[in-house]
């Protein structure tokens, strides 16, 4: 782990069955990130009372769930879209303003449970990722759409492309990216046992005890 100083503030808001997946990593994300928060829960009264201050929740963005209108324009990285998935115009000086992004993390229908369970998240900004790269994961565990990446992934890919450092996202994808390459190594079988007699003594050519002994 190298822990980044992060000014963009991340909260990642985790549902309790994520928590027991074995290949989440929402706190690999807190672990990796020195200006970070993970709240497991269903619903919050709201952003004041989980960062224990006065906030703007305008100055808060939202990874957001529903659909984005395409366009004629190619998609950015990263965008501010309005309630019905439209980009805004002043999407680039809105993602300059952000004090702080909040990720939903679990699975597809666990990370709507928590959008629709938490009206408060629709006073902060909408924000979309259009992210170039395929997800770590690989066939580790299965995504629900082609551009669906892990937690650790789209809070990285964001928190890099809000604060202008390519080295933010490297950096917070090695211990994910060392992670799964151990899981994918092939475990070592175990030893074989030697055949055993039908008295339940060792089989011929083993030390079973009177006549054993060394050449």
């Amino acid at each position: 782990m190298q822990p980044i100083d992060n000014g963009v503030f991340l909260l990642i808001l985790q549902h309790p069955q994520e928590k027991r997946e074995n290949l989440g990593t929402a706190q690999i994300a807190h672990l990796q990130f020195a200006n970070s928060m993970v709240k497991v829960g269903l619903s919050w009264p709201g952003l004041k009372r989980i960062l224990g201050r006065e906030v703007d929740p305008k100055r808060w963005g939202v990874l957001y769930l529903g659909p984005v209108q395409e366009g004629g324009a190619p998609r950015a990285e990263v965008a501010v879209v309005d309630k019905n998935g439209q980009p805004l115009r002043d999407s680039a000086e809105i993602l300059e303003e952000l004090e702080g992004v909040i990720v939903l993390d679990g699975t597809w229908s666990q990370a709507k449970t928590l959008w629709w369970r938490n009206a408060w998240l629709l006073k902060c900004r909408r924000i979309v990722l259009n992210p170039q790269f395929r997800s770590l994961y690989g066939q580790a565990r299965k995504e629900p759409r082609r551009d669906s990446v892990s937690t650790l992934e789209a809070g990285a890919f964001l928190l890099s492309r809000l604060e202008g450092d390519q080295a933010i996202l490297d950096t917070a994808l090695k211990p994910f990216s060392l992670l799964l390459k151990k899981l994918r190594q092939p475990r070592p079988r175990p030893a074989a046992q030697p055949p055993r007699d039908d008295a339940g003594g060792a089989a011929d050519g083993e030390d079973g005890g009177e006549g054993g002994g060394e050449d």
